[in-house]
């Protein structure tokens, strides 16, 4: 778990929204920042978002669920968000675990995912492409 990101501390309950603001999630990390890592998927090596998952309970819209887009694909089982407006993925339920979301870091109030430096990449499976 990471406690702070560059001079960025991890708070217990962190703010991360998309580049317009219309979308705002409160996310819990009461042990920090859970292990950041890319996903190889057909899906997210074309968006190329670092990532961190938490359990479903633990992240909430608290403004802009309306502004939301979803795109689901393959199996549909994983649900990837997008502002509607700016475009920026904020998070997904992932398709390893539907019970987790997976979220942008670089959505984290403060926090530029370059300092965290090279992360490791998940093999997100033999998906097809779209």
């Amino acid at each position: 778990m990471l406690k702070q990101i560059g001079t960025t501390p991890i708070r217990r309950d962190h703010r991360a929204s998309c580049h317009c603001g219309a979308v705002i999630l409160e996310i819990h990390l009461p042990d920090g920042l859970p292990t950041p890592h890319r996903c190889d998927c057909s899906f997210c090596k074309r968006r190329g978002a670092i990532v961190a998952a938490v359990p479903a309970a633990d992240l909430k819209v608290i403004r802009g669920k309306s502004a939301l887009l979803k795109y689901s694909f393959g199996q549909q089982v994983a649900e990837h968000f997008f502002c509607g407006n700016c475009g920026i993925y904020t998070h997904h339920r992932r398709s390893t675990n539907p019970q987790e979301f997976g979220f942008n870091v670089g959505c984290l109030e403060g926090v530029n995912p370059y300092d965290l430096g090279e992360v490791p990449v998940a093999d997100g499976g033999a998906w097809q492409s779209p």
